[in-house]
């Protein structure tokens, strides 16, 4: 039987984060498993999955910050903002120069209002936006307000004709689309931009160097859990220890007195097992979910 817990994925690219959670289901041998935020198949790195219960605590992560490296190529603007879509429109871009690079990242920082990708998986009166595009539509998602608290440039390479590749590190709120930065940037320098490569470093305190690859969990399988139920929530929450009695009425859904404590926060048993997220709101301090096993 599978344990409950998360993993830290490398994702490789070609791959949806569906078919990761494909393969996580084979190797630990439950059907119980999920992604905390997707990855498009071009994109490669942290990808974090719950197994068993762990699935309960995805929500939260998919609410996490989350840094990224990227490549925009200027010159060129795709049907998709990257490199998996046709080129709409090419520019040449030769004669932007470092400095206008530079210029051009301060406004795509700080909180903004951001337009998301046509193709992407938003839904339209219930049809995925990508879905819409496909079928010919001419799709205009309204902006939604996201946080760039970073967005540093590397390098500026000039390998090839008419087309300027900038590498870039991104640090971001959920919901930021990184090809939308991309598209943005080309659109403010004049040329037209897409994205090129994306690899996300972390989300939220998980980051690459605990990563693990597919092929690395398929020969530990079905043991394939890095971060245990408990140890996982600790990661990611502040810990409350409660009492005995604390843990039976918290673990039937009951409220707790309030510890002063900002949440959602992890409760543990006086063993040190995870019983539940609780939040504090009008004086008690309420279960978000029940982890606590049956």
């Amino acid at each position: 039987m599978s344990t409950d817990g998360l993993i830290v994925v490398d994702k490789p690219a070609g791959m949806t984060s569906h078919d990761v959670v494909a393969r996580i289901r084979r190797f630990a041998r439950t059907r119980r498993v999920g992604h905390g935020g997707t990855l498009d198949p071009m994109a490669t790195g942290v990808l974090v999955i719950g197994v068993g219960r762990a699935t309960r605590l995805l929500t939260y992560v998919i609410g996490a910050g989350k840094s990224y490296t990227a490549t925009i190529r200027l010159g060129q603007a795709t049907v998709t903002d990257d490199a998996e879509g046709e080129v709409t429109d090419t520019a040449p871009a030769g004669a932007v120069t470092d400095e206008a690079v530079r210029a051009a990242l301060p406004a795509l920082t700080g909180e903004i209002d951001q337009v998301p990708s046509a193709v992407s998986a938003i839904k339209i009166n219930g049809q995925r936006s990508y879905h819409r595009v496909r079928q010919g539509e001419s799709v205009e998602l309204p902006a939604r307000r996201v946080t760039v608290s970073r967005l540093d440039l590397l390098a500026v390479r000039r390998d090839t004709p008419d087309v300027v590749d900038v590498d870039v590190a991104v640090t971001c709120s959920s919901g930021t689309y990184i090809r939308a930065i991309a598209r943005d940037a080309g659109r403010a320098l004049g040329v037209g931009g897409h994205l090129t490569a994306l690899r996300r470093t972390a989300v939220g305190g998980f980051t690459l160097a605990e990563a693990a690859g597919l092929d690395q969990l398929e020969q530990r399988a079905p043991e394939v859990v890095d971060l245990p139920l408990a140890a996982a929530a600790e990661r990611f929450f502040t810990r409350r220890d409660a009492s005995a009695e604390q843990a039976r009425v918290l673990s039937h859904g009951g409220p707790l007195d309030p510890a002063g404590i900002v949440g959602p926060y992890a409760v543990f048993d006086p063993a040190g097992g995870l019983i539940a997220i609780v939040s504090e709101r009008d004086g008690r301090a309420r279960a978000e979910i029940v982890l606590a096993p049956a």
